[in-house]
């Protein structure tokens, strides 16, 4: 993963996306602790639910920045899901995101979560990996 940190970072809470063909995993962190934490799942089947749901997280969270994972292929290209990653006029920072969902994936599975429980916390806990890394990013620039 690489996040891409400005100097001008802003302070505040902080939502991340890992946006997917069948689900949106959501994280909500604060750039002051600099710690991130899964908060839900939104389901990806109607492009205009999905954005509503979206809506209104921006509007009960509040963010001053949101952090989306880019979706490219292993190999750096764009794929269809690209193109979705950033509709929001909040201030937006991309994030690569390549092998978050594995990543997720293998720590729910050490953590003991098995079959559909681990299906179901995956895309949250891969948006939670992305704002992490941004965040620790931001701490060390």
């Amino acid at each position: 993963m690489t996040a891409t940190v400005k100097s001008s970072a802003v302070a505040g809470t902080v939502l991340a996306f890992d946006f997917g063909t069948k689900r949106i995993g959501v994280a909500v962190g604060e750039t002051h602790t600099g710690l991130a934490h899964a908060l839900v799942t939104i389901p990806a089947t109607r492009d205009e639910e999905s954005m509503r749901a979206i809506a209104a997280l921006v509007e009960e969270w509040r963010p001053a920045l949101l952090v989306v994972g880019l979706p490219v292929h292993a190999d750096g290209m764009a794929h269809a899901m690209t193109e979705r990653a950033g509709r929001f006029g909040t201030r937006v920072e991309l994030c690569d995101e390549r092998f978050t969902t594995q990543a997720a994936s293998g720590a729910l599975r050490e953590a003991g979560v098995r079959g559909r429980h681990r299906k179901s916390a995956r895309d949250r806990v891969a948006a939670q990996l992305i704002l992490q890394d941004y965040l620790d990013r931001r701490r060390a620039a």
